[in-house]
């Protein structure tokens, strides 16, 4: 009786170890072939940064490349005493930042919540590339699952999301360096969500919006963008809608009007920075790195300075400079991005002064 027991026993023992070893063994594949995004594409890096903050932002912007590249919380913090963090990814469609949005406050509660409305262009899902950007880096929750929902393409599959490593097992012939050194790590990418260009590439030729058969924005963006409204009025937070001053994408008058109709509706914020251009002191000959669709450090620092005023003196938030733990954390951010200001510029300077090759 007490050898079988003891076979039992080892039977048992013997099944949760090779359990173990497959789990960890898949485990361990599947972290090593799901995409880094650190050298190439680290737009998809950045929703993952999130969640090795400290959660006690004053403001959290919300969008696409919009918000990311033309709006710098280093600045905020240091000129107006702001905390802020940008929740950015490449094409973030309306659903995905209602999502994001809806999990956010579950971490905090900031006074204001600033959405970049270009998406609203978009009803339906557009491409499970930028789907993927936004919605690996989350960490799995009830936002995630309904944001995963909401996204999919219609040839794609949600255990594809849950185990990443259906959708890439692929990958295992296209490994490179990066998939080994940034297995367990990986680096910071951007400044509290801000993506940092320094360099410069003046708009020209930059072309008209074409006509459109319809100019009214679909069920399901004034779906999302209700539920946004509706959440932050729950949840006591302000919200403030904007339209970046990128050339490109055109923005329709069409749509302006609707907007500004919305937000008259609801009463909400509007900020147009395509009216601002003169008032921010942005010159598109310098201030944008690519043609006008994305503004450069610059640019950046030049809008975000007309943002500050208006939320310290309009919306009236208080200055947070002066509080130690704030204080240290930023020290060391700040540090960081000047030394990134630092190397770009000199990187910059000198493939002007190598010329291109």
């Amino acid at each position: 009786m007490e050898e079988k027991k003891l076979s039992r026993s080892r039977k048992v023992l013997t099944f949760c170890v090779v359990t173990i070893i497959i789990i960890g063994s898949l485990y361990l594949l599947q972290k090593l072939l799901v995409p880094k995004y650190m050298t190439d594409i680290v737009e998809g890096a950045m929703i993952a940064e999130y969640y090795d903050e400290e959660h006690d932002h004053d403001v959290v912007f919300i969008g696409d490349c919009e918000v990311y590249e033309n709006f710098t919380p280093a600045l905020l913090w240091e000129e107006y005493g702001i905390n802020s963090y940008i929740r950015g990814s490449a094409q973030q469609l309306i659903w995905q930042s209602y999502y994001l949005l809806e999990e956010t406050l579950k971490y905090e509660t900031p006074d204001v919540v600033i959405f970049n409305i270009l998406s609203m262009k978009y009803n339906v899902p557009q491409n499970e590339a930028y789907n993927r950007m936004t919605l690996d880096g989350m960490k799995w929750s009830s936002s995630k699952v309904n944001s995963v929902k909401a996204s999919m393409m219609e040839d794609e599959k949600f255990l594809d999301y849950v185990f990443p490593v259906l959708r890439y097992h692929t990958r295992i012939t296209e490994l490179n360096g990066d998939d080994f050194k940034y297995l367990f790590h990986k680096d910071k990418v951007t400044h509290n969500g801000y993506y940092m260009r320094v360099d410069v590439k003046a708009a020209e030729n930059v072309p008209k919006g074409r006509p459109l058969a319809d100019y009214s924005f679909g069920e399901t963006a004034y779906k999302y963008l209700d539920k946004m409204t509706a959440l932050c009025k729950e949840k006591g937070v302000q919200l403030i809608l904007v339209k970046a001053p990128s050339l490109y994408p055109y923005w329709y008058d069409q749509w302006e009007v609707q907007m500004e109709e919305y937000a008259k509706e609801n009463d909400l914020v509007y900020i147009n920075f395509l009216e601002l251009q003169e008032e921010c002191g942005l010159d598109f000959t310098t201030d944008t790195y690519d043609g006008g669709l994305h503004l450069n450090l610059s640019g950046a620092e030049k809008a975000t300075k007309w943002l500050g005023e208006f939320l310290s003196k309009e919306i009236g938030l208080a200055s947070r400079r002066g509080e130690e733990k704030l204080e240290t954390a930023w020290k060391k951010k700040l540090d960081a991005y000047y030394e990134e200001i630092d190397r770009q510029t000199k990187e910059w300077q000198e493939k002007q002064n190598g010329g291109e090759k």
